[in-house]
């Protein structure tokens, strides 16, 4: 019976289910015991007090009956070597002997097994004849192993699963970037555009202020020429002006009216650093403060306290008592040009 157990152990099963496997036919030998344990295959274990007393009368039993003779493995076992043929014996010490022989396979089916036991009993359940010696290494569990290999099996099941979420997560996430990454670019566009456009302005109004300083340097050339040469100084723009500026002075001076019937006055306010000039209207009681105070409000160069005005035609310089005179009485009306500096 030692011996029945040390074969069934060597040939993998599990320690406890080879005792109940032995227990549970009274030890009548080899093949009994491994006819439940395959039968039996996966079935818990009965606990040992459930069959406490079925074991002591299988072992009572085991003592009155004479045990199977288990020679017969012997007979098997010379059975299948004669099955085998020319690959050579297979008993334990061959197979001992020879390195390469690791374990024996079916030539019908292809099953391998790991012993000749197992092999005789394939023979016996299947009715194949045909065996052959493989240098295949047998990693059979069976018993209770079995279990942990379902283990593995939901636990590959899972993490495919969760590898299949962590695809899917990737995935979103690199449609995300890529929606950011679109956006990223249109607001680059559109800075860019916004950027262009503004450059364009600004090199617009350099171009535009080159043209200016170009025209006031011509005119203040023009200015200092004719005051050199005792001329009055006419400009391109407001030729026409001035001539109906002078006029409308002489006229009003020979006549003696002094505008008194203009409500309003018109002006023209030049600087005498060049640029472009500034006209309004003003009522003609405004005083010449007033007009010091517009042409302060227009441009930074011109300091209300400081300015002072002139006028070409007629030649007239303002004094600083005159800036309470009101443009009736200081003969500007109805219009007039003026220098200030």
């Amino acid at each position: 019976m030692a011996g029945d157990r040390d074969t069934l152990l060597s040939m993998g099963f599990d320690p406890s289910r080879v005792d109940w496997a032995l227990r549970a036919t009274s030890h009548r030998g080899l093949q009994p015991a491994m006819d439940h344990l395959l039968e039996h295959e996966g079935e818990p274990i009965p606990e040992a007090s459930a069959s406490g007393g079925s074991s002591l009368v299988s072992e009572i039993t085991a003592q009155s009956t004479p045990a199977m003779d288990v020679d017969g493995d012997d007979d098997d076992a010379e059975a299948l070597r004669h099955l085998i043929g020319k690959k050579g014996p297979v008993s334990a010490a061959a197979t001992a002997g020879d390195v390469e022989a690791k374990s024996i396979r079916c030539s019908v089916c292809g099953k391998t097994f790991k012993n000749t036991v197992l092999a005789n009993y394939h023979a016996e359940k299947s009715g194949h004849d045909q065996f052959e010696e493989s240098t295949e290494e047998v990693n059979q569990l069976l018993g209770s192993h079995r279990y942990n290999d379902v283990d593995t099996a939901g636990k590959k099941a899972k993490l495919a699963e969760l590898q299949q979420k962590l695809v899917a997560k990737r995935a979103d996430l690199n449609k995300i970037k890529e929606e950011l990454k679109a956006k990223e670019m249109i607001k680059e566009a559109e800075q860019k555009r916004k950027e262009k456009a503004d450059d364009a302005k600004a090199r617009a109004a350099i171009k535009a202020q080159i043209e200016a300083d170009k025209k006031a340097r011509a005119e203040k050339a023009a200015r200092e020429k004719a005051l050199r040469e005792g001329k009055s100084i006419v400009d391109g723009q407001s030729e026409s002006n001035n001539t109906t500026s002078s006029s409308v002075a002489v006229a009003s001076s020979s006549s003696g009216v002094a505008g008194k019937d203009f409500k309003d006055t018109r002006l023209q306010i030049r600087l005498a650093s060049g640029g472009t000039p500034y006209t309004t209207t003003l009522p003609s009681d405004s005083t010449l403060h007033d007009v010091a105070e517009f042409v302060a409000a227009q441009t930074l160069l011109v300091n209300v306290d400081t300015v002072s005005f002139t006028q070409h035609s007629p030649r007239k310089t303002f004094s600083r008592t005159d800036f309470n005179k009101s443009l009736r009485e200081l003969g500007l009306t109805p219009s007039a040009v003026l220098i200030a500096s």
